[in-house]
């Protein structure tokens, strides 16, 4: 072989060598950063959720909307009665969302059965979304003179009890209303359902 040929040999494989080391080395810092990348991740990644999240976060802009939560049944703002019934206000609270929560329930206090339709008012955009609802049930605001009706969606749904089965003899359901809050200086309202007297009640809040 000749020296030109050897030498030529020799260089070739000190490239190829040089090439095959580079190469491992790439590919050395490949992997850790690939392996930070992946770490860095993992280690962003959102906080863990609470397992309750709070109602806001949840997006439910619900304040005591089922009927009896959060309500003392032995407190009394008022009774009424009406067709062998007997309604006890329990509650008529002033919510920071600028609506009135009034929570109360109804005894039978009689010995037959009573039916629960005439609750829901004449209103008939609200009787076709609302039988056997309270949806009936308003609000006056005697010194700004002005009536207050249940609140409802946009599908004219009431904020309020619905679906109330006929009141058995001796049985007692509990029923809720929403609606929109008079002034901050009203402390008082008259409260009227069908079938039942109207009464005064305080609002609390």
């Amino acid at each position: 072989m000749s020296i030109r040929h050897t030498t030529t040999g020799r260089r070739a494989l000190a490239a190829a060598s040089l090439a095959a080391v580079l190469s491992l080395a790439l590919t050395g810092c490949g992997d850790d950063g690939g392996g930070e990348a992946k770490q860095g991740g993992e280690n962003s990644a959102k906080p863990s959720e609470p397992a309750t999240p709070p109602t806001e976060e949840k997006g439910e802009q619900q304040p005591d909307t089922a009927a009896g939560e959060n309500v003392d049944p032995n407190a009394k703002l008022a009774e009424i009665r009406g067709d062998g019934l007997v309604m006890t206000i329990h509650q008529a609270k002033r919510d920071s969302g600028g609506f009135i929560t009034l929570q109360a329930s109804i005894k039978n206090e009689g010995t037959q059965s009573k039916n629960t339709t005439a609750w829901a008012g004449t209103e008939t955009a609200l009787l076709a979304k609302n039988p056997n609802s309270v949806a009936g049930a308003t609000l006056v605001d005697k010194v700004g003179k002005k009536r207050y009706y249940i609140l409802r969606d946009t599908e004219n749904r009431c904020l309020c009890t619905t679906g109330i089965p006929p009141l058995l003899a001796g049985k007692t359901t509990s029923v809720f209303m929403q609606f929109p809050a008079p002034p901050e200086t009203t402390t008082e309202v008259d409260f009227t359902l069908p079938t039942f007297a109207t009464t005064s009640v305080k609002i609390s809040g």
